[in-house]
Parts: structure tokens; C-alpha cells; sequence
């Protein structure tokens, strides 16, 4: 019966199966990181460096005689969308033989080195594209189906320091209705970093609410005119419950070390990129929502544990921005003892107020479609508000 002819498969090396292990040099002693895959399933994995070389050995444990043309191990890295499943996009491939053509009857051991290995990009696991770098081992075979093992690792790459790091500071507001001015320490924090910022209020003459401020990471997939942006909210907490008064300054302290950040990624392999943005709304007793989207780098620092902390007290008033602030405060009273003058026209500020607001909502969603103009786009946007 079928009994004897799988003892036949076996004789003939056809029928085998083979129990195979990759096990990593220093596995113990490496650091590991815990990623949710597809299925929400946690999976741990070994932490590398681009460049670091991936040492170790490959265990083989044949079921019965097996014949096979050859036995290889691969480093491969690839990146996948997940609404093109299946469609894999190489970002590394190396190959190692392991044993030329021949028969396998008992357990085999083979060491592998793959030096200096050039990993580009970062692993990365996203809302709609996976970067994952993984061993593969393959037992050809002419007859049978070949027999494979896979093993993930995760993969990270440390920056160098910017050498360009701008406080951020920006003036905006709806004419004779509400004007602020906030500014963050730095335009470029490391993944351990903290955000330390203000915000100034100008004029208020609209009644607001509450203040938060949100970390948004924005991930886009695809490449330009077919680019699809997913945006998904980091944290967002209050920095301001109640009506702030004009002079009034907010500080706001944000540690990033609590968040599962990557760094910001421009083009990877030109199929994706991600970006942060740190999101200001202020919402009024009418509920309408005014906010500014601002673009904050992150990059990943080695060690990254000593904190570079710089107040904002540490941030100088330039004496043009004195200037430009006492002007804006002389502006800002004369526009409201004129605005008491005229009662009948605050119905109208409150009705241009939400316009402003309808097209401020509006302008984030044209922001996204062209990266490059995007920076001319916050300009006017600025403008704008201004």
C-alpha cells in the first residue's frame, strides 16, 4: 500500500524531510526587539547594525537519506507593500554554499560568516510596507520539493549628529482674532531626546478651550503621482485646559524615550518614507479646531543615552524678534481697542475666523502630495495664517 511506497520514496532519498536550525553567534548576549506581526503575534528578534557581520551555524537533521543538489544559505533583505502581497522588492541578497550536490544521512553542521553585509536601510514594520532582512536556508532537490528555513533579524543604523540644527519658530494666527507665536528648541532630536518648546500668545481675542499637542508619524508608500499617505498618532496630550491671556507663554516638555519612534526616513528604495510631525491645535467653545502642522527630524543616536538638553531658556531673544514682538503687541492692542470700537464687526471676525479655519483644514491634504514643494507650501501657508 502507500506505506511501501514511501519506504520506496525513502530509499530513494525522495520522500525525506530534514529538521533544520540557524542558531547566531552571541544570540545570548545580543539585544533583541519585540515587533507584532500581520496576525498580531509578538515576535523577538536580534538586533544588527547595517554593517555588522552575521556570524553563525546552520544544524541539519535528515529524516532519512536525503539527495539533494546543493545546500545554501542566503542573507536577503526585501521590502513589501502590503496592498501588493507577494510582490517582493530586493533591497539585499548574498548567497553562501554550504555543501555541493550530494547525500545526507545523518546530522550535519555547517558555520557561516557574512561580513560586512552593507545593510542599507532600517528594519521596519509599518502600518502599509514591511522592510525585513532574513536568513534563508534552501536544500535543492531535483525530485522533491526543496526544503527551507527562514530566520529574521532586525536591523538598525545610527546617525551622525546634524550639523545644521535650527530652533523652530513660527508666527501664526487669523487677523485680529488670535495670534501666537511658538517655538521648539531644535528641528532635529534623536530617538532618546526631548522637546522642549513654547508657546506665546500675541492677541486672543477668540475664546479657546484647551491647547493639546500631537506627535504624528506620517507614512507614505508608493511612488509619485501613486503615492498613498497613512498617518496614525503617536501621543497627544494637553498642554493648556482654559482661556490663556495675551502676554501668557506655555512650556511644553515632550520625552520621546516613552514612544516606539524610528528615524525619519526620506526615500527608502523609493518605495516609502516616514516623517513626524508635531501637530498644535487649539479648540475654541465652538469647537472648531486651529491647528499648525510642523515637520520634526529624528535620527537614531549610538548609545543615545546621555540627554542633549537644551531649554528653552537657553534659547536667546534676538532684539529684531524683541522689536517684532513689541511692534506685534502695539499692533495687537490698537487692533483691539478698534475692535471694541466696532462691536458690530466682531459677528464678521468670527465668521472670517472660520473660514480660515475650513481652509487651514483643507491645506494639510494638498501639503502631501509633492514632497518638494511641500516646504514652499508651509511658507505660503505661514503667509497665510499670518
Amino acid at each position: 500500500g502507500s506505506g511501501s511506497t514511501m519506504d520506496l520514496l525513502s530509499f530513494v532519498g525522495l520522500g525525506a524531510t530534514a529538521d533544520i536550525s540557524i542558531d547566531l553567534e552571541g544570540e545570548e548576549a545580543r539585544k533583541t526587539i519585540d515587533v507584532r506581526d500581520d496576525e498580531n503575534h509578538v515576535q523577538r528578534y536580534l538586533i544588527y547594525e547595517g554593517n555588522e557581520n552575521i556570524k553563525g551555524s546552520v544544524t541539519m537533521k535528515p529524516s532519512a537519506k536525503i539527495e539533494h543538489v546543493g545546500i545554501k544559505i542566503e542573507l536577503i533583505g526585501e521590502v513589501e507593500l502590503i496592498y501588493d502581497r507577494g510582490n517582493h522588492h530586493s533591497v539585499l541578497s548574498v548567497s553562501k554554499n554550504l555543501e555541493s550536490a550530494g547525500v545526507m544521512t545523518s546530522e550535519t553542521k555547517w558555520d557561516f560568516n557574512f561580513e560586512n553585509p552593507k545593510m542599507p536601510y532600517e528594519s521596519y514594520s509599518g502600518l502599509n510596507v514591511v522592510l525585513r532582512y532574513f536568513l534563508r536556508v534552501t536544500v535543492k532537490r531535483k525530485m522533491a520539493a526543496n526544503i527551507k528555513k527562514e530566520k529574521d533579524i532586525w536591523t538598525i543604523n545610527f546617525g551622525e549628529p546634524p550639523e545644521m540644527n535650527q530652533t523652530i519658530k513660527m508666527e501664526v494666527g487669523i487677523e485680529d482674532c488670535l495670534h501666537i507665536e511658538f517655538e521648539y528648541g531644535r528641528s532635529k532630536y534623536h530617538l532618546k531626546d526631548v522637546i522642549v518648546g513654547k508657546i506665546y500668545f500675541l492677541l486672543v481675542r477668540i475664546k479657546i478651550k484647551y491647547m493639546e499637542l500631537a506627535l504624528i508619524r506620517r507614512e507614505s508608500t508608493g511612488s509619485p503621482p501613486n503615492t498613498y499617505n497613512e498617518s496614525e498618532t503617536i501621543t497627544k496630550f494637553e498642554i493648556m485646559d482654559g482661556a490663556p491671556v495675551r502676554g501668557e507663554s506655555i512650556p511644553i516638555r515632550l520625552f520621546l524615550n516613552a514612544f516606539d519612534l524610528t528615524p525619519t526616513y526620506k526615500h527608502v528604495h523609493d518605495m516609502f518614507g516616514v516623517k513626524y510631525y508635531l501637530n498644535l491645535v487649539l479648540v475654541d467653545e465652538d469647537d472648531r479646531r486651529y491647528f499648525k502642522q510642523t515637520e520634526v527630524v529624528f535620527w537614531r543616536k549610538k548609545g543615545g543615552v546621555e540627554r542633549n538638553l537644551i531649554t528653552v531658556k537657553d534659547i536667546p531673544e534676538t532684539s529684531r524678534e524683541r522689536r517684532k514682538r513689541r511692534k506685534a503687541e502695539k499692533k495687537a492692542k490698537a487692533a483691539a481697542a478698534a475692535a471694541i470700537s466696532a462691536v458690530d464687526g466682531a459677528g464678521e471676525d468670527k465668521e472670517n475666523a472660520k473660514s480660515a479655519v475650513e481652509e487651514e483644514e483643507e491645506k494639510p491634504q494638498a501639503k502631501e502630495v509633492d514632497e518638494e514643494a511641500g516646504d514652499e507650501a508651509t511658507e505660503e501657508e505661514e503667509v497665510a495664517a499670518k
